[in-house]
């Protein structure tokens, strides 16, 4: 691991949002497509994240996590969809690894959860 500066952290825009719609895209054996909303500031966006294998659509939608908002869009898939953020989250080991889709996988993702809720849009500090 390597160390970053503090002004390099302090470019990262982390913001709260709501997951309104969670998918899995007919091409996909990995990702979900998330819809979050981040606020009227920066409206709703379009999240890919590699969690399919772990929650079901309907139980992330209505629930609030952190997002790095300010990264530069990735191409997904075959279609050319665009992932416009990060969704942030706990990865604690596993004690047996999984075999997902023939891979090896050592962590379970968790949801990072506010203790309450908070503006859509809400800067992470």
């Amino acid at each position: 691991m390597s160390n970053i500066t503090f002004e390099d952290f302090q470019k990262l825009d982390i913001r709260m949002g709501t997951i309104t719609k969670a998918e899995v895209p007919e091409w996909s054996h990995w990702v979900m497509k998330l819809t979050v909303d981040l606020g009227s500031e920066l409206g709703k966006r379009t999240v890919f994240a590699g969690i399919m294998h772990f929650f079901e659509g309907k139980e992330l939608e209505g629930k609030q996590s952190p997002f790095i908002v300010n990264i530069e869009p990735k191409n997904i898939g075959p279609k050319g969809d665009k992932s416009e953020g990060i969704l942030l989250m706990a990865t604690p080991k596993l004690s047996e690894p999984l075999i997902i889709e023939g891979e090896k996988v050592k962590e379970k993702p968790v949801l990072l959860i506010p203790q309450e809720k908070v503006a859509n849009g809400t800067k992470v500090r």
